[in-house]
């Protein structure tokens, strides 16, 4: 039997820790180059891990993360800024729409238009 986890709810990626190992992280931070080598750098890595993505930006700035995460093996899905506040991870479990996806997390079955909520509560996060 597996035991369910609840998200770890971050309102910045910057405090991630060993706590984040196979869970679900919702994250208040951008998806960028920042906020993906925060994760990277983690001591564990988390299932699938969410980001705002900050209006996206210039050169797809604001979902940088996506395709580092991927490289590292790393589900990882961006909600769309204006579905939620950035730097609130409570807000984006509440409210966060997923507008951009990677293969790994689209693996696990994420896809645009998801609500953020669905994954957070889907048991992605639990322990075998």
């Amino acid at each position: 039997m597996t035991e369910r986890r609840p998200p770890l709810l971050l309102d910045s990626i910057a405090h991630i820790n060993d706590t984040a190992r196979d869970r679900v992280v919702v994250s208040g931070s951008h998806g960028g180059v920042s906020a993906a080598q925060f994760v990277l750098d983690a001591p564990h890595a988390p299932r699938l891990v969410m980001f705002n993505d900050a209006g996206v930006g210039k050169d797809q700035a604001g979902i940088a993360a996506l395709a580092m995460l991927q490289a590292a093996g790393i589900a990882c899905a961006c909600y769309r800024h204006d579905s939620a506040c950035i730097g609130q991870a409570q807000d984006a479990l509440t409210h966060g729409v997923i507008g951009h996806v990677n293969p790994a997390a689209q693996a696990l079955g994420v896809r645009v238009g998801d609500k953020v909520a669905q994954w957070a509560s889907h048991g992605l996060g639990h322990a075998a």
